[in-house]
């Protein structure tokens, strides 16, 4: 007789969570953080976005895919103008505003049960599940913190030492620990 298959949805959804709220989300602060208000908004040429409009894109994409598709608030996302706004909103505001976003969608991810991911939704016009949904949101938040941590690293022109492998010595004193990924 085989023996049941384990249910993954409570820990594939902690995962998740734990990847936006303390692996990403903290990384993109210490970024926002290092930058000053000239240089968030600053766009090396005409086809690249600025570390604010990747802010404002990542909160328009959980909030929409998570907070709404998910969990069923209104989508009222305006995507265009995560990219077109050029810098009047300050650093403080657009980090409080992907906090708040990202408390918010893992409180809803926290409720999802294995029948809600398995469930077919109609988000930003796909036709995804949740379990695709889920998966959606955390690579593309991954892929644009990297595109954040990159800017950073090129505007500041230093290492921002986030990761540390087991057994690897630290190269400075100060090193942050946030989990290798």
């Amino acid at each position: 007789m085989r023996k049941p298959e384990p249910d993954l949805t409570r820990p594939f959804l902690a995962q998740a969570g734990r990847v936006l709220q303390e692996i990403y989300l903290p990384r993109i602060a210490c970024c926002l953080h290092l930058l000053s208000q000239e240089e968030i908004w600053w766009r090396p040429n005409a086809a690249s976005n600025s570390v604010g409009n990747l802010v404002l894109h990542l909160n328009g994409n959980v909030r929409q895919w998570i907070i709404a598709g998910l969990g069923g608030a209104p989508d009222t996302r305006q995507r265009d103008l995560e990219f077109q706004e050029r810098g009047s909103i300050s650093r403080r505001a657009l980090l409080a505003r992907l906090r708040r976003t990202v408390v918010e969608a893992c409180r809803v991810l926290a409720h999802l049960s294995a029948s809600d991911l398995a469930r077919a939704y109609s988000i930003q016009g796909f036709r995804e599940s949740g379990l695709e949904a889920v998966y959606h949101v955390t690579e593309h938040f991954s892929h644009h913190a990297g595109q954040i941590i990159l800017a950073a690293k090129l505007l500041r022109g230093k290492p921002l030492d986030f990761t540390h492998l087991p057994g690897e010595k630290k190269r400075r004193k100060k090193a942050r620990s946030l989990p290798a990924v």
